[in-house]
């Protein structure tokens, strides 16, 4: 699955090696049925990774990617109980594997911005980075400002680290106030121009989730020299 198994603690291989067919599967709730072709990206600056400049979806100029996870497991801090019984929540590490693995066939099809979304802090989303060597960066909504404006699918999840009845950062949310974090559910936007392209929603295993993105694109690239084809025949 990963192309750094083989120099990885068993920790990390704990996050990397996951059974599919133990899982339960998502079902497409209905939760990204209005994230049409053409809709507008909200107008927010979110922090990325890297130290770099904050990213503006809206304002990105050509083909983005950004890849909506909920949260990844990282050494010494716990995930939530019960993960692996919420259908579709575990399998991010493996699917940002995947991603960096893939990037260049993304990058092949006129790709030009790629990023992952969470609402965790940009510290937290800087270890996954660091730690599996990302090549793109990772932002964070912890404000939750485009969760709510493009009413992205979301779950809410205990997290064992919080004390009691403390509510964590983003947890005011169209659900109202709750006393656990609120995730992102696992999907993928396609925008060009600041304009939604397309949507995949729900996603699994989540390590294709880029390979769905890249099948896509080369369909799209195929029927598109067929109608030129076409055109220069008549």
């Amino acid at each position: 699955v990963c192309a750094s198994m083989a120099a990885a603690t068993p920790l990390q291989r704990e996050f990397e090696q996951v059974d599919w067919d133990q899982l339960p599967v998502p079902d497409d709730d209905g939760a990204a049925c209005h994230l049409l072709a053409g809709t507008r990206m909200p107008h927010f600056a979110l922090p990325a990774t890297g130290g770099g400049e904050d990213v503006d979806l809206r304002s990105l100029e050509g083909l983005t990617v950004v890849f909506v996870y909920s949260l990844t497991g990282s050494p010494g801090c716990p995930l939530p109980d019960n993960w692996d019984a919420i259908p579709g929540a575990r399998g991010c590490t493996p699917m940002h594997c995947a991603i960096r693995d893939e990037l260049e066939s993304l990058r092949a099809r006129g790709v030009d911005h790629v990023y992952g979304l969470s609402t965790q802090t940009t510290a937290y989303q800087q270890e996954l980075v660091d730690r599996l060597r990302l090549p793109y960066p990772l932002l964070s909504d912890v404000t939750m400002h485009v969760t709510r404006a493009l009413r992205l699918p979301t779950f809410v999840c205990p997290d064992p680290a919080a004390p009691d009845g403390e509510l964590a950062p983003g947890a005011l949310t169209l659900l109202g106030a709750q006393p656990h974090p609120v995730m992102l559910k696992r999907l993928v936007l396609v925008i060009h121009d600041g304009h939604l392209k397309r949507s995949f929603y729900p996603v699994f295993p989540p390590d294709c989730a880029v390979s769905r993105v890249v099948s896509w694109l080369s369909s799209k690239e195929d029927a598109e020299r067929d109608l030129l084809a076409i055109s220069g025949e008549q």
